[in-house]
């Protein structure tokens, strides 16, 4: 049922209340003083302690083994019995994170019930922590293309270790989604995920958020560092962090330890540190937006989340996943994607990456009126869309050109459209719009069309004039 360490300098207490744990099912420990009870916890954190106020022969008191544990172990419910009790004990035993107290001498139904309920608290606290973990963004990875590849070949290096990771890419292309990654495939799986939203969090509140705070009235307050603590500390676009803060945040990173704000006693943590950003953090740091040294800290290993327009080929599937997972979390229609539906999707410009994709999915299964595939008449389309009778809307600016201007500029933009719907792939490209390879080639030549390698797949783009020489 759970591994419960008494201390108590008496030693008819303890093994009394051992005798009593074990017949409801419960595994004890034992310790008689503060060097017994603190080895006890650095061999193996117990599930709840049972923890005297008053200790014989200690270095420490019940207080003072109280303020560590909480500090170190604050997940680990703490009883607190005395026989010298009084309220002001009780008040301070309960502000430093007692669970509870009882006085001695203590009734055995009593104890029980505070220990059960201190228990199931306990428990509820760490699937409400795995349930805060698994909420919002997943950690799924979900591709096939050469962009994605790389991508993941390069998370899968780092799950392994501690080391510091930046992760960088243009806003929604899923640099969340690659943190988390990293967390569940590492040893600190089973730990927490706390994200720091750097551009949500008030300027002014930014340090009680992060190291939380001690007040007479309240006593302590965890901030995100601790509730992170044996886990993941993610700085999602640590760019937007005032800069009074990364210089706390750089000591945090070296020392592994911290004051709450109103505190005075350094709080220790063990935490790996990934962060994000859409922007140049070299730039910020030359206007003086970002301090150098805590660039340096938090840049260990550099990796780059590709943009949606970077791995095309990944469209159907990511639109799939994204069906099944509203699905599965909304009661949504369970649909296919017609072909018609795919490649218009792969040919979309899409700004705001996944996180537009996965919105514009999620827009179509709530006013889609069927159950069959989704059909391209139901996605947002072009400025150039097909209206009846099979005509199309010229733009003003294609209107306006000789024809064949016109049809050289309407020529590129569809064939660079296509190959970067296919990730490069020419083979593909020139199977799809009915072409043999070799015309095509001479096609993109004539054309000022090239290929080049980006985030790990071919991308196509207009061939410029230092390429040209």
């Amino acid at each position: 049922m759970g591994d419960i360490l008494i201390t108590d300098d008496e030693r008819d207490i303890r093994e009394l209340i051992s005798d009593i744990l074990k017949d409801e099912g419960y595994s004890t420990r034992l310790a008689a003083n503060s060097d017994e009870c603190m080895k006890a916890i650095n061999e193996e954190p117990p599930a709840l302690m049972i923890l005297d106020i008053w200790l014989k022969d200690s270095r420490m008191d019940g207080i003072d083994i109280l303020s560590t544990v909480k500090r170190d172990n604050p997940d680990i419910p703490i009883v607190i019995i005395s026989g010298h009790g009084n309220i002001e004990i009780a008040v301070a035993a309960i502000k430093q994170g007692a669970y509870d107290f009882i006085e001695k001498p203590f009734n055995i139904d009593q104890l029980l019930v505070v220990i059960r309920r201190a228990m199931e608290t306990s428990r509820l606290r760490r699937e409400n922590q795995e349930l805060k973990r698994r909420d919002v963004t997943s950690s799924d990875m979900v591709g096939s293309s050469a962009a994605f590849k790389a991508l993941k070949s390069q998370l899968d290096k780092v799950t392994k270790s501690n080391g510091r990771v930046m992760l960088t890419g243009p806003a929604g292309s899923g640099k969340e989604v690659a943190a988390r990654y990293i967390h569940a495939h590492s040893n600190r799986s089973a730990a927490p995920f706390v994200t720091v939203n750097s551009a949500s969090i008030e300027p002014e509140r930014m340090e009680e958020v992060l190291f939380g705070r001690e007040t007479a009235e309240r006593g302590v307050e965890p901030g995100l560092l601790e509730q992170a603590h044996g886990g993941v500390l993610y700085f999602d676009e640590v760019a937007d962090m005032p800069l009074g803060t990364q210089s706390k945040i750089l000591r945090v990173l070296v020392d592994q330890q911290f004051q709450r704000v109103g505190g005075t006693s350094n709080v220790r943590v063990d935490l790996r540190v990934i962060s994000s950003t859409n922007r140049d953090l070299q730039t910020e740091i030359e206007v003086g937006n970002f301090r150098q040294e805590l660039y340096h800290r938090l840049n260990v290993v550099p990796i780059g989340v590709p943009a949606l327009d970077e791995r095309r080929e990944d469209i159907p599937e990511l639109a799939l996943h994204f069906i099944a997972e509203f699905n599965r979390g909304q009661g949504l229609p369970q649909r296919d994607l017609s072909d018609e539906a795919q490649a218009l999707l792969q040919t979309m410009q899409w700004p705001g990456n996944v996180r537009q994709l996965k919105n514009v999915i999620e827009r179509v299964l709530i006013l889609g009126d069927g159950t069959g595939p989704i059909e391209a008449r139901e996605l947002p389309g072009p400025v150039d869309a097909p209206v009846e009778d099979g005509r199309l809307v010229l733009s003003g600016a294609l209107a306006t050109l000789p024809l064949r201007e016109a049809r050289e500029l309407f020529e590129r933009e569809y064939l660079l459209t296509q190959i970067n719907r296919f990730g490069g792939n020419i083979s593909r490209t020139a199977n799809f719009v009915g072409m043999e390879r070799s015309a095509l080639h001479r096609k993109l030549k004539s054309l000022g069309v090239v290929t080049s390698t980006k985030a790990g797949a071919r991308v196509a783009h207009v061939e410029s004039e230092a390429e040209a020489d």
